[in-house]
């Protein structure tokens, strides 16, 4: 028998794994989700012809649980799927902040956990998601997870020390783009550009720039100077930057994410 692989809590992220693993060639019979709101169960039946069924009922039969619920949800789920819960079965968490050793206290024993960091290019196939162990976890669970998420992005392995400091890098990073290219636009509307056409400058910008970084290698430090001519108007722009202390600022913003969630993960 195929095994099964249960998603509670579709939003925007579960979904879209849902959707890359049917994309990848799995089966919708392999899949289940598990939905209360008889709305959201009949759209998702008709988008990706999956089963949707209760929570429990979506553990019970599954092999791999897949939860991709709010950090401040994640004990009531728990609390509610747990009777279905066995040891040998895979819990792959997405919920940020929440730790192995956290989820591990609430399942049965020997139930195996791994904690991931996602991010939203995943609607693309373009995320990346970090994942870690936890106590009970091996190997061939290790590869489950990755088998879960490798159709939407890249997936690496980190310990789960790091999964706070990969929240403030990637978990979060689109959010700091976003609000770098939304600033960029505006500064074209300001500067006298239509803002159409300062909405396609800065978004292919980004993505030449992107392209570059990935295909060349090469360090960010070294493309950016490339771009600084001695006395040029980049160099007035990035001395602007540097005045405004910006570099500094992203630092004490991405540690400020990085502190969060350290608090979710307490509770608060």
């Amino acid at each position: 028998m195929a095994s099964k692989t249960a998603f509670i809590g579709v939003g925007v992220m579960g979904e879209a794994i849902l959707a890359g693993l049917i994309r990848g060639g799995r089966p919708v019979e392999e899949l289940l989700v598990g939905e209360k709101r008889a709305e959201r169960a009949a759209e998702l039946t008709e988008k990706y012809g999956v089963e949707v069924v209760s929570n429990v009922e979506a553990v019970r039969a599954a092999d791999t649980v897949t939860l991709v619920v709010k950090p401040q949800d994640m004990a009531t789920v728990l609390a509610e799927i747990r009777p279905e819960l066995r040891a040998g079965q895979l819990v792959v968490s997405l919920a940020a902040g929440i730790t192995t050793a956290w989820i591990e206290d609430r399942v049965p024993a020997g139930v195996a956990v791994v904690r991931v960091m996602p991010n939203t290019p995943a609607l693309v196939d373009q995320g990346i998601s970090a994942i870690s162990p936890g106590t009970h976890c091996d190997d061939e669970h290790l590869a489950t997870a990755e088998a879960l998420l490798a159709d939407t992005g890249r997936v690496v392995r980190v310990p789960e020390s790091q999964q706070n400091a990969v929240t403030a890098v990637s978990g979060s990073g689109p959010a700091y783009i976003f609000y770098i290219v939304e600033a960029m636009i505006d500064a074209g509307v300001m500067l006298g550009l239509p803002r159409p056409l300062s909405t396609e400058l800065a978004i292919q910008t980004l993505f030449g720039s992107a392209t570059m970084l990935r295909e060349t290698g090469t360090h960010p430090t070294i493309l950016r100077e490339q771009v600084t001519s001695p006395g040029g108007t980049t160099a007035a722009a990035l001395r602007y930057l540097e005045d405004h202390r910006v570099k500094a600022a992203f630092l004490s913003a991405m540690e400020a994410c990085r502190d969060r969630a350290e608090q979710l993960a307490a509770g608060s």
